[in-house]
């Protein structure tokens, strides 16, 4: 008994000190990236002042506009890791697919980079009191953000989950249906996309919020998942 007792003890001891294997820690980075992708969230609420049309003529800080900057930089950086991490994983099932997914994160990311610099030149402008004359500039460069924001957090991220969603359902490295919610989502994404492209839907009216609904739930779910569960055992 006593032998048998001490064996298992034994065995607890080896698992808790085994060394975490690669594949794990791919899910687990790759988990982590993936809700990072979701800290952006409150620039909806801090963007609100630089869509007033006077913000360049107003007074106050400018702490929220450039704190929202910094946050989608997280972002972008955070998508181009979650393509980057799981390339080596993905690439065995289709290296076409995982080399598109890689290179749409980055255009994506490219895009969100812009889009900051538009917000942040505006911010610039301000600080510098160029004035009234630079009102019609302003109000450009946030036209210009909402344009590059509809295409690079919108269309984009359909076209990365997509090609993810299939990679996924083919490897079963996560349930399938899990991968399905993405592989379902992304063509709905792409038809709000498309409605707000072409002025049928406002960009924040709740059918815009409801086509992007499916994609976050996705994208959220699988950074839970992996992170918990990592690949399904059976693929290791």
């Amino acid at each position: 008994m006593n032998a048998n007792r001490t064996s298992a003890i034994d065995m607890d001891v080896l698992t808790e000190r085994a060394p975490m294997s690669s594949l794990r820690k791919t899910s687990l980075v790759a988990g982590i990236l993936y809700l990072l992708t979701f800290v952006s969230i409150p620039t909806i609420a801090l963007y609100r002042s630089i869509h007033e049309p006077n913000y360049i003529v107003s007074s106050g800080p400018d702490t929220a506009i450039i704190f929202g900057g910094i946050l989608e930089i997280i972002v972008a950086l955070a998508g181009i890791g979650t393509a980057i991490t799981l390339y080596p994983v993905l690439q065995k099932q289709n290296e076409g697919f995982a080399l598109g997914l890689v290179a749409a994160r980055i255009l994506e990311s490219g895009t969100i980079f812009v889009g900051v610099a538009f917000l942040l030149s505006i911010v610039t402008m301000r600080q510098a009191g160029v004035g009234a004359d630079a009102l019609v500039t302003s109000h450009a460069l946030v036209a210009l953000y909402d344009r590059i924001f509809l295409l690079g957090q919108s269309f984009m991220p359909a076209v990365c989950d997509m090609l993810l969603g299939v990679l996924l359902y083919k490897s079963r490295l996560v349930p399938r249906t899990l991968s399905l919610i993405g592989i379902i989502g992304a063509p709905l994404l792409i038809a709000g996309y498309i409605a707000v492209l072409f002025g049928v839907i406002g960009r924040h009216a709740p059918l815009a919020a409801l086509s992007a609904l499916p994609v976050a739930l996705f994208e959220f779910s699988l950074g839970i998942y992996l992170i918990i569960k990592g690949f399904r055992p059976s693929c290791y």
